[in-house]
Formats: structure tokens, C-alpha cells, sequence
């Protein structure tokens, strides 16, 4: 083997680890930076909810702005799939034990709430790849409704707690980072 074949075979796979390692920052940088400015321009943003949800995504290390806006509507979408068949299971596996009627009452307007939220971000998942952020900003908002709307139907009776608590606040918060990217979106291509 010659010495220059030699230096080749040695240094190609430590350039590719380094080229590896530098996408992954600037992923990380990206997604940092954007949610930064996203928690500063939204109260509703948290901005260590966003980055741990937006790194979590698969591929957001690949992602551009607009990427990062379409991941955070999927992960509201999964969200919300998963609350209303948690919600679905909650009620199947309490059906022995005895279930408050207004928890009850409570658990079953939160399945419709969120059984009418998850066509609402299909729909705004749409409207965002045609670039209707308009209508993809109402759709969502329509979801943040939902969570809050789910939320504040325990609260109405004194002594009672949302068992959906962590997951009313995990679908307002992944709502609100759609908006907010969105909105970084939308200043973008307007300038």
C-alpha cells in the first residue's frame, strides 16, 4: 500500500465522521435558534418543550425552517392521536371501577374534542404544504382550543383533577410551536 493510498484510507472515514458530526450541530444549532426565537416572539412557547420535541423528530436533523414547521404539525398530530386513544382506554379499563359521572362526562367530551382536533391538523398539514397559512394557523388554533377547552371542562367542578393534564398542555404546546414556526415561515418567504 502506498504511503498517499495509505493517507486516503486513514483520513476518508475521520472527514465523514467530522462532516457527520458538523450536520448534527448545525441541526442542533438550527432547532436551538428556532426555538429561541420562537419563545421569545410566543409566551405560550417553552423554549426547552420545543427543542427536546423538535429533536426528538425523526429527521429534524435534516430539517429547514419550513421542515421544522411541518414536523411540529406532525408531532401535534401524533399527539393528539395518542391522547384520544389514551383517552378511549382510560374509559375502556375504568368501566369495573367507579368512575365520577362528571370525570366521566369530562373524559368523554374531551374523546369528541379530540376526535374533531385530529382531522383539523390533517387539514392544516395541507394547508401548510400549499402554503395557505392562514388557514393552517386557524385549523391549529382550533386544536389549541381543543386542549384548552378539554382542560377547563375539570376545572368547572371543584375538587376535580384532569387525569389529561400533562397531555392537554403537551398538545397546547406542540400547537403553539406550529404557530410560532409557522410565523418564522411565513416572515421569511414574505421578505
Amino acid at each position: 500500500m502506498s504511503p498517499t493510498s495509505f493517507l486516503l484510507s486513514s483520513f476518508l472515514p475521520f472527514l465523514l465522521l467530522s462532516s457527520f458530526f458538523l450536520i448534527a450541530i448545525n441541526a442542533q444549532n438550527l432547532i436551538y435558534k428556532t426555538c429561541k426565537t420562537s419563545s421569545k416572539q410566543d409566551p405560550n412557547v417553552n423554549l426547552q418543550f420545543c427543542t427536546t420535541s423538535l429533536q426528538a423528530a425523526p429527521a429534524s436533523h435534516c430539517a429547514d425552517v419550513t421542515g421544522l414547521g411541518m414536523m411540529s404539525i406532525r408531532l401535534t398530530r401524533y399527539n393528539l392521536t395518542d391522547t384520544r386513544c389514551y383517552i378511549k382506554q382510560f374509559l375502556k379499563n375504568n368501566t369495573t371501577k367507579k368512575l365520577d359521572p362528571y370525570v366521566k362526562a369530562c373524559l368523554n367530551d374531551c374523546f369528541e374534542l379530540y376526535s374533531d382536533a385530529i382531522p383539523s391538523i390533517k387539514q392544516a398539514m395541507k394547508s401548510y404544504n400549499s402554503k395557505k397559512y392562514f388557514d393552517a394557523n386557524v385549523q391549529i388554533s382550533s386544536v389549541m382550543d381543543a386542549a384548552t377547552t378539554c382542560e377547563d371542562g375539570f376545572k368547572e367542578k371543584k375538587g376535580v383533577v384532569s387525569p389529561l393534564t400533562k397531555r392537554n398542555n403537551a398538545s397546547f404546546q406542540l400547537s403553539a410551536v406550529a404557530l410560532s414556526i409557522m410565523s418564522i415561515v411565513q416572515s421569511d418567504h414574505s421578505n
